[in-house]
């Protein structure tokens, strides 16, 4: 298995990743294909995906902030049961990862990431691929060691159409397993500069960053 980075959308292993994704996700979780462009060529957003046998397999998108040593997991995708993809996938992230905190002179805070949460929304089918069924998912990135901050979350839809997207948790994977909270103005920079590419913000999504803004403080809780 090869893990191969994506940097256009002329590349065409992206239309395959994109089938990939559409395939999986939810629609209003997949960005149209044309608006790739941008965020392909943004050397700070990391595409990879998992090709084997000269099929896509698996892809995951992330992100390292230099100013904030934190990283961000956008999305990974497993698109076939037992080639171990998820493990693959996980851990050329997480050494990739550790060599841009290396070359800021740090060690990596930890991960940030959305996580679905089955037990609220029953309805996600995920192509019915089943490493990517939200139970298991979620299992496992707890496994990983994510943790979900303790705010009642939403996000603006990806299809920019102002509506809120409800039903997953806000998680954060530390380097250091006994890190028990965060500062609350990490989390409200850090998802203000993520969010500022949709220009259309539901209300929902404007409180809760408000709401933020008055702790100084938030845990981190079992996932």
């Amino acid at each position: 298995m090869e893990y191969i980075r994506i940097t256009s959308i002329e590349d065409p292993l992206f239309r395959s990743m994109h089938n990939l994704m559409k395939e999986v996700f939810p629609p209003e979780e997949v960005l149209e294909y044309e608006l790739w462009k941008e965020p392909l060529e943004d050397p700070g957003i990391r595409v990879f995906v998992a090709l084997h046998e000269g099929e896509v397999v698996g892809t995951t998108e992330y992100r390292y902030y230099e100013d904030w040593n934190v990283a961000m997991t956008d999305f990974t995708i497993i698109g076939r049961e037992g080639h171990g993809i998820g493990r693959f996938l996980a851990q050329h992230r997480l050494k990739d990862l550790h060599a841009l905190a290396a070359a800021n002179g740090k060690e990596l805070l930890g991960m940030f990431a959305e996580i679905y949460d089955p037990y609220r929304v029953s309805d996600y089918e995920f192509g019915g691929i089943k490493p990517m069924d939200p139970f298991v998912r979620r299992e496992v990135l707890s496994h990983l060691g994510y943790k979900r901050t303790d705010i009642d979350y939403v996000h603006p839809s990806w299809n920019n159409d102002g509506e809120a997207v409800t039903g997953l948790d806000f998680c954060f994977m530390p380097s250091d397993d006994s890190m028990s909270e965060l500062p609350a103005e990490l989390i409200v920079n850090f998802l203000t500069r993520y969010y500022a590419v949709l220009p259309e913000k539901p209300q929902a999504w404007l409180d809760m960053v408000a709401k933020l803004k008055q702790r100084e403080k938030v845990a981190l809780l079992p996932l």
